[in-house]
């Protein structure tokens, strides 16, 4: 299907787009890969069925939200109660093991490439799978941080004993009113340090990383660049989505590949440069690797 120039929906052979992938991943210079939601759940992070009546079937019994992310904006009946499933989302999201291997296996697979990381994902898995934090961009938050809610200041703060203390403490859906943080500066109630709305705080480590990441670019703009795209949707296209079409477009080198099992598209123009894989994103990282390794 075609819409204004963007080829969507695309169904091709999965062993010959498998093989273009490999190829490309093989003559690349440098890999730039953009991290979305998919590649969280294809890691485990799974924000409905079984799991989210595991962690939050009290919840969902009582609200009725049909996934982890709705529940946020729930109706809460207190502040508490907000607090705990707030609290919950972070701990076995941000903190706990990782249920599958997938973010491991794609840094073995990076290791010996020069490339770099972009991703809107929230979770903290990057850092957790060892990931060299110079060649990671975190752009949309993380939930091992606070902020302050106003903000006053463009400070963040680590969460990890204040969302384990209101784990272990909380009864009834709430955690107790005294754990609920606010800002050492203005004393107002903190938040999660990510991206709903220009309350966002981008804090020093936010800066450092993207110019990181805008100087990894402008030294990447031509060459054998391969452009690498797993679980990449529509939610926010302009932070990794269209970039990475247009920097695609621009260096005649290059290659895009997208690793989707929903709506994967790529403009037209990208014709012959572009690889689309609508598989599991860790299959398909566990079968590059394997092979990689002989």
């Amino acid at each position: 299907m075609k819409y204004n120039g963007i080829i969507y929906d695309v169904t091709g052979d999965y062993d010959t787009e498998y093989h273009k992938l490999a190829k490309a991943f093989q003559d690349a210079d440098a890999v730039i890969v953009g991290a979305g939601s998919g590649l969280s759940t294809s890691a485990g992070f799974n924000y409905g069925g079984e799991r989210l009546q595991e962690l939050f079937g009290d919840f969902v019994e009582k609200y009725g939200m049909p996934d982890i992310y709705h529940g946020c904006f729930a109706n809460f009946e207190s502040n508490e109660e907000r607090w705990a499933y707030w609290a919950r989302w972070s701990y076995y999201h941000a903190f706990c093991p990782l249920p599958r291997d997938t973010l491991v296996k794609l840094r073995e697979l990076l290791e010996g490439k020069d490339y770099f990381v972009l991703t809107t994902n929230v979770d903290h898995t990057f850092q957790r799978a060892g990931y060299d934090k110079n060649k990671l961009c975190y752009t949309q938050g993380d939930l091992g941080l606070f902020q302050c809610s106003l903000p006053c200041h463009s400070a963040t703060y680590d969460n990890y004993e204040t969302i384990l203390a209101m784990h272990e403490q909380e009864r009834d859906m709430k955690v107790p009113t005294e754990l609920i943080p606010h800002c050492p500066k203005c004393g107002r109630e903190m938040d999660f340090n990510l991206y709903w709305d220009n309350t966002f705080v981008r804090d020093e480590g936010w800066h450092i990383a993207h110019k990181r990441y805008e100087d990894y670019l402008a030294a990447h703009q031509t060459g054998k660049v391969l452009y690498l795209e797993l679980g990449v949707g529509f939610n926010s296209p302009g932070v990794i989505k269209v970039p990475f079409w247009q920097m695609a477009i621009d260096n005649r080198d290059a290659a895009f590949a997208s690793i989707n099992l929903d709506n994967p598209s790529y403009p037209e123009v990208l014709e012959g440069r572009a690889i689309v894989i609508s598989h599991d994103i860790d299959e398909v990282i566990r079968k590059l690797l394997a092979e990689q390794k002989g």
